[in-house]
């Protein structure tokens, strides 16, 4: 069985961006047809023009699809992933989020499973916050949360954060190192593994089994 990963997201400079795309190759190396998917932005351009990474990144990925709540609909799980502000997703994700409740109304987003990854610029800087933010919308979806736990040692790797993959790009502004996309990555294969077992009914040794199998295979 092949399911169905959609992979949403909101960046400004391109930190989020680059753990989405590594969560979306994790989900694909499980076997997964993946969608990516960033969500609108809401600032003006004026705002933008102010920073130049901003502009940068807007720019550079203009070629990557809009979020629509079709892709919720046609997916089997979700991963969304947002910057932090001051605890919480970006206004541009919550938007995207609050245009799902028609769906939510007829129970369609109910019992799919669903992760997050976030970025923030200090280490205490909210990145938890956020992500526990994003699960109470997940609570009210009825949807299975799936988070990294301590389950790889690319958890470990990327700093212990088993809520989910989270980048303080303050430290080098050079973006995620290899650990932290190792870490998204496994967060990815981690999802995908999980929504097949669920929807194939395997067992969870043999989903275990799976997921070795599935890292061993893009170590």
């Amino acid at each position: 069985m092949t399911v169905k990963v959609a992979v949403i997201y909101y960046s400004a400079t391109g930190n989020v961006h680059a753990l989405a795309e590594a969560v979306a190759e994790g989900a694909a190396s499980a076997g997964a047809e993946v969608r990516l998917r960033r969500v609108a932005e809401l600032a003006p351009d004026s705002a933008i023009d102010e920073n130049p990474l901003w502009r940068r990144h807007a720019d550079a990925t203009t070629t990557i699809g809009l979020a629509s709540v079709e892709d919720l609909a046609w997916a089997d799980a979700f991963a969304f992933g947002t910057p932090t502000r001051f605890g919480a997703p970006a206004a541009q994700l919550k938007q995207f989020i609050d245009q799902a409740g028609g769906l939510w109304r007829e129970g369609v987003l109910a019992d799919k499973p669903v992760t997050a990854f976030t970025s923030a610029y200090n280490r205490h800087g909210g990145s938890e916050a956020t992500i526990l933010s994003l699960g109470n919308v997940f609570y009210h979806w009825g949807a299975l949360i799936v988070p990294p736990g301590f389950t790889d040692p690319a958890v470990y790797a990327a700093g212990g954060n088993p809520y989910g993959t989270s980048l303080v790009s303050g430290q080098t502004g050079d973006g995620p190192d290899a650990a932290t996309l190792e870490a998204a990555r496994y967060q990815g294969r981690r999802l995908a593994t999980i929504t097949t077992r669920l929807l194939e009914g395997v067992p969870a040794g043999d989903a275990r089994d799976t997921m070795a199998g599935a890292a061993s295979r893009t170590a």
